[in-house]
């Protein structure tokens, strides 16, 4: 590690703010990649719907009796588990209260409040083989649940990997399409400026949110669509950026140093200059994943972004926002409040960036 690397290390250590926004979004990344196995409903999606108790505030505490599904789940291997959770074994019914009885389970089945019905079932129908200590199980909902009765932590959880892959692969293609066409402009100058500079500028005249809008309906809804759509509108910044860092530096000894040993136009741009002039682009990739989180979560709300089952926190905002005026308001304020904390954490750490690099404006 180089002097100034260790200087720039130690002014981010040292900016709060910057610290504050790299845990949180260290907490972020480790919920993401352990969110089934740490979230309450391990199933895809955490999509496990038990509509008779919908709409329960935080809190909430329930009794199910677990009862073996008819079809044979197969296991499921450790990397497909991590990656998409396993499939419930079981069914989960709601119960207020339960007896055995010779080979059976009589049970009083939960319907809705102050209603409840009397069913059977036979012990061998059930988890344990009518272990009761197995079958019946308590869970707490501790944000409650959404209007299908599906448990909204664990939807919570699930949903981090959503805003955390747009923002990543929205940086991703933003950074490829903007450093590759800034740097040409930038170096080559002319012709090439100029008409990669009119195009920048056609695409920066364009609202962003209304271009997102037309790619996403000419490569349709979906995961990857929204990935697509979102990095292909957000290059402009980049490309600006790169475009006047390299005007300023292409010019340096050292560029000339390397044009008098004969080395090529594109081993000048990648060894020489842009390790110079990434400094500013790290800073804007922060802000660009900011960003990236706030219009994907714009773009699910309006039904136009990740599709449902699959949690997406824009999308749990939209299938709870009635019951903010209602009697259960943290539907919907708790993924409002995930978005606002990630959106600060990636905006802490680009304003740390910009302080450690001593850019300015």
């Amino acid at each position: 590690m180089n002097n100034q690397t260790y200087q720039i290390g130690l002014r981010l250590r040292r900016n709060k703010g910057a610290v504050f926004g790299i845990i949180l979004i260290g907490l972020a990344v480790f919920i993401a990649v352990a969110a089934h196995f740490i979230a309450p409903d391990p199933s895809p999606d955490a999509n496990r719907m038990i509509v008779e108790i919908e709409g329960r505030k935080p809190g909430f505490t329930q009794q199910f009796l677990c009862v073996k599904k008819e079809k044979q789940i197969e296991p499921v291997s450790f990397i497909q588990r991590l990656l998409s959770g396993r499939e419930d074994r079981y069914r989960f019914i709601p119960v207020n209260s339960y007896e055995r009885k010779g080979d059976s389970l009589i049970v009083q089945q939960f319907i809705d409040e102050g209603v409840e019905e009397r069913a059977a079932f036979l012990l061998s129908s059930l988890r344990g083989d009518g272990d009761t200590s197995k079958a019946v199980v308590r869970q707490t909902f501790y944000l409650g649940t959404d209007k299908y009765g599906r448990d909204i932590l664990s939807r919570l959880l699930i949903g981090v990997r959503v805003s955390l892959a747009v923002g990543s692969i929205t940086v991703l293609i933003s950074l490829s399409i903007g450093v590759l066409l800034g740097a040409l402009a930038g170096y080559f100058g002319g012709r090439v400026d100029n008409g990669i500079m009119w195009f920048v500028n056609v695409i920066w005249s364009i609202p962003t949110l209304l271009l997102v809008f037309a790619i996403t309906l000419m490569l349709g809804k979906g995961f990857w669509q929204v990935f697509i759509a979102i990095g292909l509108t957000m290059w402009v910044n980049v490309a600006r950026i790169i475009r006047g860092q390299v005007l300023a530096v292409r010019e340096r000894e050292y560029v000339e140093a390397a044009r008098a040993l004969g080395f090529g136009e594109i081993r000048i741009i990648v060894r020489h200059i842009l390790p110079n002039v990434m400094g500013p682009v790290l800073v804007v990739a922060a802000s660009n994943f900011a960003s990236a989180i706030v219009i994907e979560a714009g773009l699910s709300f309006l039904g136009i972004g990740v599709q449902p089952p699959q949690p997406s926190w824009g999308l749990m905002i939209k299938e709870n926002y009635n019951f903010i005026i209602t009697h259960n308001p943290m539907l919907a304020l708790a993924p409002g409040l995930a978005i606002m904390l990630l959106v600060l954490a990636f905006n802490l750490l680009g304003n740390g960036l910009r302080d450690a690099l001593d850019i300015r404006d």
